[in-house]
């Protein structure tokens, strides 16, 4: 079973609060040890109580992922800048200066702690500095032994950080192996389905209606086309942009159209490579192959596929010589219901930016042109 979204995060704001709690502890024990020391110890008696119900806010807050917003964490910093700020006054300069610890002590280091886990190595940084920032704003002198606090809650940041960025980075991958691992066994299960009902009959069509003349062999080579690319599919080789995925690493076009080249279908290409983002090279090809599985069905006869690189576009054109399309037949289509050049050619590459242009004259053909861009938009 996957781990919920944020998961991994879990276990570092279960140890914030155990540490939040050891910490007021240790704030607890100072004081009463240095309770005679103290210019106002009563004062401090009510900011300890202050300091426990607030331990028990953020323990309560961020238990729920709703409340680790901003409004929480401003609000935790904010008390605790102004806990520490007080020291002065109630512990007394006098106290301080004769080596009473400040009353935030490693109580303060909460905050800073609570911004890492949430926001990564810069956040705990920012928390870190500002917390530093007013510890040292309490203190008449500063000295070596003043900056090795500042150091310590740098580094906390810093560290804490950086470990709640690996811990969301793992759980993603963890979530894609999941995911990924998932969709192989679907595939596994269908592709021993269709090869134990539809492939076989495929197959069984194209053997038989081979060497049938007519319509019937014509259903024979189309049977033999769908086999061929159902196999691909169930085998994970198909170049349709559903498996090439939305990488931003780029392919050959060249390579992606090579597999359409055939003795009724003649590919032109340049002699140097086209390369194009994953997704816009697999809608291109996935687009062109619908285009020519139009041709098959409604042209007959040889087509003709021309790639040219235009630098910052590439376009691809499918010509064929058959009898073309009457005028508002792709709008009727449409209205019946039958998507193909709507869907399969002009939705994909619209989708990744790009334009298709259609010239049709009756008993002369039909030209299609695939505009797309060299990048997404």
């Amino acid at each position: 079973m996957p781990s919920p979204p944020g998961g991994y995060e879990v276990p570092l704001w279960r140890a914030l609060t155990v540490f939040r709690l050891a910490s007021l502890a240790y704030v607890c024990a100072l004081a009463v040890r240095d309770a005679d020391r103290y210019a106002h110890p009563y004062a401090v008696g009510a900011l300890i109580v202050l300091m426990m119900a607030w331990t028990g806010v953020t323990a309560i807050g961020y238990a729920r992922s709703a409340w680790r917003r901003w409004p929480l964490l401003l609000a935790d910093l904010g008390v605790v800048m102004a806990i520490v700020l007080s020291t002065p006054w109630v512990v007394g300069r006098a106290a301080l200066s004769h080596g009473v610890p400040t009353l935030g002590v490693a109580w303060m280091a909460g905050p800073v702690l609570a911004w890492a886990v949430s926001g990564g190595r810069r956040r705990g940084t920012v928390a870190a500095l500002l917390v530093a920032g007013a510890d040292l704003a309490t203190r008449e002198r500063i000295g070596q032994s003043s900056f090795t606090g500042v150091i310590l809650m740098l580094l906390a940041g810093v560290v804490v950080g950086h470990v709640a960025r690996l811990a969301a980075s793992a759980e993603e991958r963890l979530q894609q192996a999941v995911e990924l691992e998932a969709a192989t066994r679907e595939r596994e299960r269908l592709a021993r389905d269709i090869h134990d009902s539809v492939l076989q009959v495929l197959a069984l069509v194209q053997r038989r209606g081979a060497d049938l003349p007519g319509e019937a062999g014509e259903l024979a080579r189309l049977a033999g086309e769908q086999e061929a690319a159902l196999r691909a599919l169930i085998a994970g080789a198909s170049p349709a942009a559903d498996s090439l995925g939305d990488g931003p690493e780029a392919v050959d076009l060249r390579t992606l159209l090579g597999r359409y080249a055939s003795a009724a279908v003649a590919l032109s290409a340049p002699a140097t490579p086209v390369p194009l983002p994953r997704r816009v090279a697999g809608e291109l090809a996935a687009a062109t192959g619908a285009a020519l599985d139009n041709v098959g069905r409604h042209a007959g006869g040889r087509a003709w596929v021309l790639i040219e690189d235009e630098g910052a576009t590439v376009t691809v054109s499918i010509r064929d010589e058959g009898p073309g399309i009457p005028d508002g037949r792709l709008a009727e289509a449409a209205a019946q219901g039958r998507l193909g050049v709507t869907q399969s050619i002009q939705g994909r590459v619209t989708d990744v930016g790009g334009t298709v242009r259609i010239v049709s004259v009756p008993e002369a053909g039909t030209e299609i042109e695939l505009t797309v861009p060299r990048s997404p938009r």
